[in-house]
Order: C-alpha cells, then structure tokens, then sequence
C-alpha cells in the first residue's frame, strides 16, 4: 500500500484561517440558461464535502453537475442544480437560505440532549424521542414493531426505514398523547425489551439491536452507518439481489493516479435523486478523503470520479481493499432504490395509525422495501414501497382491493416507481433529515 506524505498543518492556523478567510458562498442564475451554479470556497476541514452535499440534497435539488477541487488548505466546489421541476432556483428565501447555512454563519441543528442512562436505546431531541433498530428483515416485521409502540402510547410522528440484503433499519421519532418527549425510564426500558425481542424473531438473530446514537446525526447518513456496521453489503452479496439484475448493476471501478498518487474511483449507474450524497457519505465514513470529483448526467445515467486517499495518505493498493470499496459504494447505491409500487398516504395523526396501517399492508400479503413517515402539523403523511411476501411486483388487483379498504379513513396515492426516477421520491419526505426540515421550515415562514 503506497504511503503519501503529509505536510504539518498546525491546527492554530486552520482557526486563523478560518477567521481571516470565512467560506464564500455563491448563487449564480445568469451563467448557465437552465440551472443554477452554487459556488463554495472555504478553508479546507474534515467532511466538508458531505456537509455541503447533505445541505443541497435535503433542499431536494438535483445535482446535474459537479466540479470538487480541495487539495492544499483550500476547498473549492461547483454545484449545477435544478428544483425537482428541472428549473432554476429562483426563490429568494431559499437563496438566502443556502447562503446562511453554507456560509461563515452555518444554522446548526437543535442540540441533542442524551439520557443519563446508556442502557435505553434512545434519546430526546426537543420533543421528540429517537429510536434505532437494525435486524434480521421478514413479511410484517414494521407492523410488528408499530403494534409494540402503539400499544405503549408511543406516536410516531417521523421515521425512515430501510432494508437491503435481509437486513432492516429505521430510525424512529416518536412522543407520547401530549406530543412530549417520553423520559420514563420504565417505559423506555420495556419498549426497548419487547422491540428487542421482536428484532430478534425465532431465529434467534444475535446481530439485531436497539441501540443509542450518541448525539444528532443526519437521519439518511445514519441509516447507511447502521447498515454498515451490520455489514449488509456482505450479507447475502449484493451481486445477487434478486430485484439487480446484471444490466442495472452500478459499473465500479478503482485505479491508480500514479502522477498525484489518488485513488480514482469510478461510478456509472442509472441516475437517480440523492445518488452523490450516498455515494459521498460511504466514502466519508469509510474514512477516504475525496480532494477532487466531477459529477455528470448523461440522460438516464450518472458518471462519477473521485480522487481519494485514505485519511491516513495511503492509496487503495491492494485488490482486497478495493473490493470492498466496491462493495460498500454498491450497497449504498442500492439501499435506496424501489421500484415497483409506492402508497402515499395521508390522514389526522394519532397514537396507532402507523400500527393500522402496516397491519392492513401485512393482511393484504405486502411487504414494506422501504417507508417514511413524516407529520406537518395534525396530518401524518405515511409513503411506502411495497411488493408481495415474495418480493416480486404487486398485483394491481391487490393495491384496488387496498386502496378500498384504506381510503374509508385516509388519502391513498398509488404511483409506480419508474427505476431511474430522479424526481423527488415521495410527497412523504418532504425533507430527508426530520430536525433540518423544521429548521427550513421555520427559516422560509
């Protein structure tokens, strides 16, 4: 493995740096006649790549074009965005916005406030309380973990659940009747030993867990951490997932810039919303650095090159390291397609209603891909991707049947998924990060 050297940067001077040269962020409407340019120049720190991307993809812009320069102290990014309607970004409070959140004066979520106690796996932001479960997937296990909250008063009133190769995660907000945070330590603990339980199944699944996240982490990124850790790229292969068949598999590919001494590491795959952030969240938490990327759409399909170096100077050199690069980047690409069928519904938020409806989703033989949840006020907006028990496509004959029985008590919205869709993936996640929406929200009112 070829080792760079690295120049001694005094971390004093990055602060006076940071002080004397505060990041400049641009928003240019004239240069380019179909999309807008965002414009960043900063001191160069740790992660900014991905908190920039995190930021433009939680406004649900599409990134068309990208142009990443950070080598030396500087850092310097080129970002061709467009709305989900493909038209410039022309509303002044978001461009105010954007300027304010990637500026010198960076809005920060609300803190987070940890239980004293570890052993409950959760915590409390503002109102709310955060839950986290990674398992063993199966036909009816959310309605099952929504029955447990439900019948201990739980609401829930915004969550993302994923699942990839057998493996499920979600990320719950929940509050009691009163919309308070739950700081019962009794009822935490029962929750957290019957979600537990349920996690684990019969199969007596080891690896499943209600676990604590020490502090506010975005809630997209925190599902790839999860599934990460639980190494669902290697669960089952992500080469023979039964919904990738060979032509829609990402094309990856890792050589050796041997004049810069980088790691190029080269995507091409079908193009879709949030595929740089993905991509560029994997490569942060695998601890790579990228210090130069061009980003690209060609009609349906996205090329994407980054020049990395592991964050200790080492190039990925041996074939080992580069297949599981490979395989990381692939997992993450593929944790947030579905195609086939989604379900947007919308009705009064109450204790249970997440818990009634997945319930009448496991009575009508569907299985839930993929889920979000999110509240606006007194309505709840649920969206789910679903297929049969099976996994295969869903009988249209079933989702007649469904919209029926459901649409007696709630707004139902069947669409169909197309596989290369890059428009914005649901009315139900209006924004990815639940606590960076509302701080939008409050900004644009």
């Amino acid at each position: 493995m070829a080792k760079v050297c690295w120049p001694y940067f005094d971390p004093e001077y990055e602060n006076f740096s940071n002080r004397m040269n505060p990041p400049r962020v641009s928003v240019d409407n004239t240069t380019c006649h179909n999309c807008t340019l965002i414009k960043v120049d900063s001191v160069n720190k740790p992660g900014i790549l991905l908190e920039v991307v995190q930021i433009l993809t939680d406004l649900d812009f599409i990134i068309t074009k990208a142009y990443i320069s950070s080598d030396g102290g500087w850092f310097m990014d080129v970002f061709h965005v467009t709305d989900q309607q493909g038209k410039k970004i022309t509303d002044s409070k978001t461009i105010d916005f954007i300027e304010k959140a990637l500026g010198p004066k960076s809005q920060s979520p609300e803190g987070v406030k940890n239980w004293p106690s570890k052993r409950v796996g959760v915590h409390s932001v503002g109102d709310h309380t955060a839950i986290e479960l990674i398992g063993r997937d199966r036909p009816g296990l959310l309605s099952e973990i929504s029955a447990v909250l439900a019948n201990l008063h739980f609401n829930v009133v915004a969550a993302e659940v994923w699942t990839h190769n057998s493996r499920i995660a979600c990320v719950l907000y929940v509050n009691d009747a009163t919309n308070q945070a739950v700081d019962n330590p009794n009822r935490l603990s029962l929750m957290e030993e019957q979600l537990n339980n349920i996690l684990r199944g019969c199969d007596g699944d080891k690896i499943a867990r209600t676990s604590l996240s020490m502090g506010f982490t975005h809630m997209d990124r925190r599902l790839h951490q999860m599934l990460f850790a639980d190494r669902d790229y290697e669960s089952s292969g992500v080469a023979t997932d039964v919904d990738c068949p060979p032509s829609l598999r990402p094309k990856i590919s890792i050589e050796r810039c041997e004049e810069k001494g980088y790691s190029v590491v080269s995507v091409r795959c079908k193009d879709r919303a949030k595929l740089m952030f993905d991509i560029v969240c994997t490569l942060t938490d695998m601890q790579y650095v990228v210090f130069h990327a061009t980003i690209s759409s060609d009609g349906p399909y996205a090329s994407q090159e980054y020049f990395v170096r592991h964050m200790d100077g080492c190039t990925l050199d041996t074939e080992g390291e580069k297949e599981r690069v490979i395989k990381c980047i692939e997992a993450a690409i593929r944790r947030r397609v579905s195609e086939g069928v989604s379900l947007e519904l919308c009705a009064k938020d109450r204790v249970g209603l997440l818990s009634e409806v997945t319930r009448i989703l496991r009575e009508n033989g569907l299985t839930v891909c993929r889920a979000g949840v999110s509240t606006r006020g007194e309505q709840a907006l649920n969206v789910f991707y679903v297929r049969d028990a099976s996994g295969n496509p869903v009988d249209m004959k079933t989702i007649d049947a469904l919209r029926k029985e459901i649409g007696k008590t709630m707004m139902v919205d069947v669409k169909r998924v197309p596989s290369n869709a890059k428009a914005p993936e649901t009315r139900g996640w209006a924004k990815t990060s639940f606590f960076f929406g509302n701080l939008l929200e409050r900004f644009l009112t």
